[in-house]
């Protein structure tokens, strides 16, 4: 079946990524990466589950759940009114019309009443730089996604505390530096760390993103994985991946099964 082009707008353009989904993106936007589709593998299955994504940005994150059936449906929660109009499109492009819903909104006022009632699972990509660090983007799109403009990582774990059932999971992806901040929220709104991996691109290099999940009211206790290097090193700088790149075996297995080994049970 050969599938018609979308119609694009100005600084757009059509993309596919991984698990066949074609994805709308603007070009004076943040572009879909390794630790969006890294969080989407990250997500433990749960075929029934109601689902939301805080700060989805182009609805990739729920678009790549969906793929892989992980959850039932999922609400996207985006401040910004033009990507709100492209996570609808995004979503009746893959045929998730029914499934993917864009709530356009902010995070901080966002309560379980604007959703239907409270969900199972949270998924979150926060900005990463506190306000006033770092230099200015060159559009506000940018910024407002890597800035803590419009939220800090206090703002989106408490936003996931309010809306998700007693028992409800949180998955969250950010940078390992900040670690102490996420950490302190989440305990701050009753959110349990309960699983932790850092990603490195290769085993000898420092960690460049954690994934971290936390469950609503759970008793203290978390497993922090081995990490995940991303890439083989260079014979002479192990530290450095090697060119051209080559995934490492579990990187490759995360890419083809969009899960993480003996993780997603």
């Amino acid at each position: 079946m050969t599938m018609n082009a979308p119609i694009l707008c100005e600084n757009e353009a059509l993309f596919e990524v991984n698990e066949h989904i074609r994805l709308i993106q603007r070009t004076d936007g943040l572009r879909f990466g390794t630790d969006a589709y890294l969080l989407a593998a990250y997500v433990r299955p749960r075929r029934t589950a109601r689902a939301v994504d805080l700060g989805s940005g182009t609805g990739v994150i729920p678009l790549l759940c969906l793929a892989r059936e992980k959850v039932a449906s999922v609400t996207a929660v985006e401040l910004q009114p033009a990507f709100c109009d492209l996570i609808a499109r995004n979503a009746a492009l893959n045929g998730y019309a029914e499934r993917l819903t864009p709530l356009c909104t902010d995070v901080r006022t966002l309560t379980p009443a604007m959703l239907g009632g409270e969900v199972d699972i949270v998924t979150a990509n926060p900005p990463y730089m506190p306000l006033r660090s770092g230099a200015r983007n060159d559009t506000d799109e940018k910024y407002i996604a890597r800035h803590e403009t419009a939220g800090t990582v206090a703002d989106f774990c408490a936003a996931a505390a309010r809306i998700l059932k007693y028992g409800g999971r949180f998955f969250c992806v950010f940078r390992p530096e900040r670690l102490c901040d996420l950490t302190v929220a989440l305990r701050a709104v009753h959110l349990e760390p309960k699983r932790l991996t850092a990603v490195q691109a290769t085993h000898a290099a420092p960690p460049s993103l954690i994934l971290v999940e936390a469950q609503k009211g759970a008793a203290p206790g978390m497993i922090l994985t081995p990490p995940l290097a991303l890439h083989e090193p260079d014979p002479e700088n192990s530290a450095k991946p090697r060119l051209p790149l080559t995934d490492t075996a579990s990187a490759a297995y995360i890419y083809d099964h969009c899960a993480f080994p003996g993780a997603n049970s």
